[in-house]
């Protein structure tokens, strides 16, 4: 399950799969260098197996329930789901202290767009046993 980025005792951390099937915020990641994957993934890790990430320098709630992990200097918009899922939609460089409009208007679109296919049953792998048919 490739999507799966870190799967903890709280969370499960998911990257978002596009309905061409492509990860758009893996794909990023995929190109950081090592040690700024590491930074992602002991977030990840974190949030995965305590639940929180109390320092809000690494992790923070931006505005309609998208959510940042921040490892500097890149950020990973993400959201919860049921089911004690996070989803990372997007992921990108941040060059201003503000969030670019576009990437929360994209990170929205692509929470719109799981909502959608997850209430068709239409996005996960048909092969995959995760999750079950009723998603709590």
């Amino acid at each position: 399950m490739e999507y799966v980025a870190h799967s903890g005792i709280k969370f499960r951390i998911e990257w978002y799969i596009d309905p061409a099937g492509d990860m758009p915020a893996l794909a990023y990641f995929n190109d950081l260098s090592e040690s700024e994957q590491v930074s992602v993934l002991v977030l990840f890790e974190r949030i995965g197996i305590f639940g929180r990430i109390t320092d809000k320098t690494k992790f923070r709630k931006e505005r309609d329930e998208i959510w940042a992990f921040k490892p500097q200097p890149h950020r990973f918009l993400c959201f919860f789901v049921k089911g004690k899922r996070i989803v990372v939609t997007n992921a990108f460089h941040k060059k201003t202290d503000k969030l670019p409009a576009k990437e929360l208007q994209l990170a929205l679109r692509r929470k719109a767009d799981y909502e959608e296919r997850i209430k068709k049953k239409d996005y996960y792998p048909a092969d995959d046993l995760w999750p079950p048919d009723e998603i709590p």
